[in-house]
């Protein structure tokens, strides 16, 4: 195929290009990148749309970047003062403006590609739909003007998307990737490229006294079409009915034979107090921003809202999941937090068994008790009451990976970047896949994989843990060295000993294998 553009002609058969009839030396990865810009010239490209696709995810440094689109311009006769064919997008990307027309090299006719003029910008890659009818639930939209009110907004749409996602039929994008679109003017087409769905729920919630308007319209987005709306007028104690009446609608215009068949209704217990189930919705909203101060913020609203009704199911399996979250993470000492985890766990599974919160933590505490049948299946039970729950995907490769079944677990933990592909989580779904190929003995790759980890969370101790370990196994003793400087920095209490009392793996072959990989790094 030849591209040609400005007096330009870039052959990506050849590997070719030339300036009339002057052929321009390039660098081949120099030649990769021109010709992503080119063939995208539609859009703006972001920095993570250039390193997936020319460096395959690879680590790279914005100097390295910044001196390879100077090289692209340079050969195109292009700088960064001009911008006559590359140009920047303040905070977005590049985007490749020259007209472009392409032909292939048998000679047909050229067709237009990028005509000069504004472009709908796309910040990612579009993702292929699955064999399943997929949808995503944007954050529906405060009407109310107050910002308390966020969270009740928020709750809705969280609520909509776990009934949903029992259905096994039906391919649930995951909240966290959902609500990165939450106050942002998008198209909706782009949100289904993007999550990779083909129907895209929207709606809005006004709150005014005692009472609540909710509008919901239901998308086709290949085709344009407008499946189905709605406009609910209810008193504000009678939400969470409104909830199953819209679910049920969802379900009917997607599938009408369905309804018929099933009559769903939404199978989670709502709490005795609308108080408290503002309280965990606040401290969801807390608990996905993956931070410490955050997850402290998270719990405390928890313990609050089971004060007010002891009998919550998901406060408490949350509650129990961010003790343990805070352990993992290295905020907490899992002596300290582990019994606090277990008997909210334990509560959360009494009060509401069919709550996935409630398994996802109670398997989550199993784990670390290295109760490692009992966990497995709690998880199992977690992904069959809500087979969308990305984080119980992830924190079942965990577990899959600690009992050595490495190849399984890996698969886990890529559903879960799947099932939410833009996941606050995400770093940690590929921390979990980097230490599965590690057991594997696939190093090159736990190592890509810990690296992409820490580029989207620089304090994840996890994917430092595994880099440095993978690198050590790998022979790779100049990124083995420093590796192990930021796994310190990241966890200064880190040593073999630790490794070998807090890492819940299940055979000591899996356990000595990593131990090697810290000493052969230099970790005593």
């Amino acid at each position: 195929m030849q591209f040609l553009f400005d007096n330009h002609a870039l052959d990506t058969d050849r590997r070719e290009l030339r300036r009339g009839s002057e052929r321009i030396a390039v660098e081949p990865q120099v030649f990769d990148l021109l010709v992503y810009l080119v063939q995208n010239c539609d859009r703006v490209v972001s920095k993570d749309d250039l390193i997936a696709s020319v460096w395959r995810g690879r680590i790279v440094s914005d100097s390295t970047l910044t001196s390879r689109i100077n090289a692209v311009r340079k050969a195109v006769g292009d700088s960064g003062e001009d911008q006559k064919l590359i140009r920047t997008v303040a905070r977005k990307g590049l985007r490749f403006i020259g007209a472009v027309h392409a032909k292939s090299n048998g000679r047909e006719p050229t067709h237009a590609i990028g005509p000069p003029g504004e472009v709908r910008e796309r910040s990612r890659p579009a993702l292929p739909l699955p064999d399943r009818p997929a949808v995503a639930v944007l954050p529906f939209v405060n009407m109310s003007g107050e910002a308390e009110q966020e969270y009740f907004s928020d709750g809705i749409s969280e609520d909509i998307i776990t009934a949903l996602s029992k259905l096994r039929w039906f391919f649930v994008i995951a909240r966290n990737s959902s609500f990165i679109y939450k106050g942002k003017a998008v198209h909706m087409k782009q949100v289904a490229e993007e999550l990779g769905v083909r129907y895209v729920l929207e709606g809005s919630v006004r709150k005014g006294g005692d009472r609540v308007r909710i509008t919901a319209q239901l998308n086709d987005v290949a085709t344009g079409s407008h499946l189905w709306a709605e406009r609910y007028d209810r008193e504000l104690a009678d939400v969470f009915a409104v909830q199953d009446e819209i679910t049920e609608a969802i379900v009917a215009a997607i599938e009408p034979q369905l309804y018929a068949a099933e009559n769903f209704r939404a199978q989670r217990k709502p709490p005795n107090s609308l108080d408290a189930w503002d309280l965990v919705m606040r401290a969801l909203s807390h608990y996905w921003r993956v931070t410490r101060q955050d997850n402290m913020v998270a719990q405390a609203l928890l313990e609050k809202a089971t004060a007010i009704d002891p009998n919550y199911g998901q406060a408490l399996g949350v509650l129990a999941t961010s003790h343990i979250f805070s352990a993992h993470m290295g905020w907490a000492d899992l002596s300290m937090v582990g019994p606090i985890a277990e008997r909210a766990a334990l509560a959360a599974i009494l009060i509401d068994s069919e709550d996935p919160w409630a398994h996802l933590a109670l398997g989550c505490v199993y784990l670390h008790k290295r109760r490692f049948d009992d966990c497995l299946a709690e998880f199992e039970l977690a992904l069959r009451l809500n087979p969308s729950f990305s984080l119980a995907q992830g924190y079942h490769g965990l577990a899959l990976s600690y009992c050595g079944r490495w190849e399984e677990g890996d698969v886990a933990a890529r559903r879960a970047l799947r099932l939410s592909p833009r996941d606050p989580f995400a770093a940690i779904y590929c921390g979990i896949a980097a230490y599965a190929q590690f057991v594997g003995g696939n190093y090159d790759e736990a190592i890509r994989l810990a690296r992409e980890a820490i580029r989207q969370r620089g304090d994840f101790v996890g994917a430092h843990r595994v880099l440095t370990a993978a690198a050590g196994m790998a022979g790779q003793g100049d990124i083995a060295k420093v590796a192990l400087q930021e796994l310190c920095r990241a966890q200064p209490n880190i040593c073999l000993a630790w490794i070998a009392r807090e890492m819940p793996m299940k055979r000591q072959a899996d356990l000595d294998h990593y131990l090697e990989g810290f000493r052969r790094a230099g970790l005593d």
